[in-house]
């Protein structure tokens, strides 16, 4: 059996005119499967709204009612109905932590050790698709007047240690 993967087919739901523009594309979808012999996993259909006044509107697809979800997981990174991604940065620093958890319990603390396992281990949870989310947070960030950089006493730009 195979499976369409990655589907995301958008409208503009604002208007009275895009609400049955969306219902199309999602029908004319299911032609497509039906005539490639391809399955969508219902389960994993969602609906992500982005405004609050159309969380009422319902679409289908295979004759069943798609649930709302207020984030979703894309190519693995997470964004909620706001197009932030503080959800996004809570689970690598989450999973980070984690890793930096189990090397500090397990193994030596000598510097020529810890720094190559923390760039192999640590890191790549936090520069995880970072091209994509890392604008988003700084500009968030910097509206709000923070500085996105503060914080990071650990980082190697300020010429402190790693660890």
């Amino acid at each position: 059996m195979k499976f369409a993967d990655d589907t995301k087919p958008s409208a503009d739901v604002d208007t009275l005119e895009g609400r049955p523009t969306l219902q199309e594309d999602l029908d004319s979808l299911e032609e497509w499967a039906n005539k490639n012999l391809m399955k969508f996993n219902k389960d994993k259909c969602k609906v992500l709204h982005f405004r609050k006044h159309c969380l009422g509107v319902q679409h289908r697809l295979l004759s069943t009612q798609l649930g709302s979800s207020s984030v979703e997981r894309d190519l693995g990174v997470l964004v909620d109905n706001k197009l932030t991604v503080s959800e996004q940065c809570a689970a690598a620093a989450k999973k980070a932590n984690r890793m930096l958890g189990c090397i500090n319990k397990g193994i030596s603390r000598h510097k020529e050790i810890i720094i190559p396992l923390y760039s192999a281990l640590v890191r790549p949870h936090l520069e995880h698709c970072v091209q994509f989310w890392s604008p988003l947070y700084k500009k968030r960030c910097g509206q709000a007047g923070e500085d996105p950089e503060e914080g990071h006493q650990d980082d190697q730009r300020t010429g402190k240690p790693a660890m």
